[in-house]
């Protein structure tokens, strides 16, 4: 135990070492954001950030923590990872297509599929019992990392957003992996604390004022991550394995997914991108820029204790708990007008049984 604690302080520190370099590497290499219409900086901005995490990251786990892994998997990872991070890099510094990223992350997603052999295999339907996924189990993996990593990707919009979102859901991944859902092996809370510390070492250098971005590099390599992470406890998948990293990941799976509603009601493509995200809404609210990072980060811990209520629960309680957390997420939704100020359907509907009971009251 003292030897993962030495190490993962040695993550950090190594962090927090590199990122500087990296910082220079990024002018060197003109992986930088330039300000325009979408961007919130002001001025031009080093990427790329995400290399650092990467480097502390690999570092400890081939060198102080290496007899905590099976070899096999965890170089299959690193060939994972380094396909991520060619991906990210070159689009910091040339700007890929949407279509080329896919391409990027499927091909990482078939290593961690056919080399690493992580993948979902069965699936525990309440009511059903086992169903066995078969030739389903390719496309399903492969649609699992995908819409995680882009998910991910898509909130990193603001200093130290996607960085601290990411410790938020990783710390809980680590600890309800550990604690409560018995994973094939705790190497992979191991492997989680040591991404969590390499962020921590990155995060002063990222956090509002930026001095530096995380860049596809950082969140397209975070966001894999988290998805190969989860699917370690979704290989033999239960409704409570499934759903649990889904709320953990509430922020950017809910921004992902009304951007994509919010588009195809406004007869647009689902790829354009706008300033219509939550970090977006909330700074049009009136949120300062550190303002709506600490919000967001209040929501995603939000998420993130509903999570470890699920373990705790039976079938029906769970149920219950995913009702009750999409209700009150509509509602939030509605409230700050993430899909447009007058698609609030859920609200029309409460005020008018409000009105419509308030007037039977009236009459009696």
């Amino acid at each position: 135990m003292y030897k993962i604690l030495a190490s993962l302080l040695a993550t950090f520190v190594l962090a927090l070492v590199l990122t500087p370099l990296v910082r220079r590497l990024s002018f060197r290499v003109g992986a930088v954001d330039n300000p325009n219409a979408r961007r919130v900086n002001r001025v031009p901005m080093p990427t790329m950030g995400g290399l650092a995490v990467f480097v502390a990251f690999n570092t400890t786990n081939f060198f102080l923590l290496r007899d905590q892994y099976p070899l096999k998997q965890l170089v299959a990872l690193l060939l994972a990872q380094s396909l991520i991070i060619m991906t990210g890099m070159i689009d910091d510094i040339f700007e890929l297509k949407p279509r080329q990223k896919v391409l990027g992350i499927t091909l990482a997603a078939l290593v961690v599929y056919f080399i690493a052999n992580i993948k979902m295999t069965t699936l525990t339907l309440p009511f059903l019992g086992v169903v066995s996924l078969g030739w389903f189990s390719l496309p399903i993996t492969l649609i699992w990392i995908l819409g995680i990593t882009n998910a991910v990707n898509l909130i990193d919009g603001l200093d130290g957003l996607a960085t601290g979102v990411a410790i938020i859901a990783l710390s809980t991944s680590a600890l309800t992996g550990y604690f409560f859902l018995n994973v094939t092996s705790t190497f992979i809370s191991i492997m989680m604390a040591t991404l969590v510390a390499a962020l921590l070492g990155f995060l002063p250098y990222n956090f509002h004022p930026a001095k530096i971005y995380l860049g596809d590099t950082g969140s397209l390599f975070i966001g894999f991550m988290i998805s190969v992470f989860s699917l370690y406890g979704l290989k033999n998948a239960t409704f409570i394995t499934l759903i649990i990293p889904v709320i953990i990941l509430g922020v950017p799976i809910t921004d992902t997914l009304y951007a994509i509603l919010r588009r195809l009601l406004n007869k647009k493509p689902i790829s354009q991108a706008d300033k219509h995200h939550l970090h977006h809404r909330l700074m049009q609210m009136g949120l300062t820029h550190r303002q709506t990072v600490l919000v967001i980060y209040g929501i995603a811990l939000i998420f993130s204790f509903i999570s470890l209520l699920y373990p705790l629960s039976n079938l029906w309680g769970s149920i219950l708990l995913t009702v009750a957390t999409l209700f009150g997420l509509e509602l939030f939704v509605e409230a700050i007008g993430l899909v447009g100020d007058t698609r609030q359907p859920l609200l029309n509907g409460i005020k008018h049984l409000v009105l419509k009971v308030s007037r039977l009251f009236e009459h009696k």
